[in-house]
């Protein structure tokens, strides 16, 4: 994002840089909402390692971050869209592989989001709302994820790389 090329077309960018802050560019502002919803997942598998909690103490330390870390993906996601494809009316008419990988991303984090959903604990039973859909999504979501990240191999701009000998 902060080395893409600064022309149109453009191979090589003006200038190596690690980090910037550019609010104002929406696939920074894509990716400083993913690296929340990162940290928020990070507390969401802390606190899913505590042992003995209640039903209520579950949704609130366990459901609760994990359902915030899903809307945080899905946020960056629709940024991650609207960056690719230049504008808020245009996220459709782009077809790239750029705009895939994006795309099958969004389409992971909507399954983790299904996911989250359907892991509720119901406090009147202790019983998650939809087992079977929570453990489908989360595996066709991780799946989605590994899928756009093998893609990515060929989105650089010089075709794929190669490992040199």
């Amino acid at each position: 994002m902060i080395n893409e090329p600064d022309e149109p077309g453009g191979l090589e960018p003006a200038r190596w840089r690690w980090w910037a802050r550019e609010p104002g560019r929406v696939a920074w502002l894509s990716a400083a909402v993913l690296f929340a919803g990162t940290l928020v997942f990070a507390i969401n598998l802390v606190d899913s390692f505590i042992q003995g909690l209640g039903t209520v103490a579950e949704d609130r330390l366990v459901w609760s971050p994990d359902i915030l870390g899903c809307l945080l993906f899905l946020i960056s996601g629709h940024l991650a869209m609207v960056g690719i494809a230049g504008g808020w009316r245009r996220i459709w008419g782009r077809r790239d592989l750029g705009w895939w990988i994006v795309a099958v991303n969004q389409i992971g984090s909507i399954l983790f989001m299904v996911s989250a959903i359907a892991s509720f604990v119901r406090p009147s039973s202790g019983d998650e709302l939809a087992v079977g859909i929570a453990n489908w999504g989360t595996l066709t979501g991780a799946l989605c994820f590994a899928v756009a990240g093998v893609m990515q191999e060929f989105e650089h701009p010089a075709g794929p790389r190669r490992r040199r000998a």
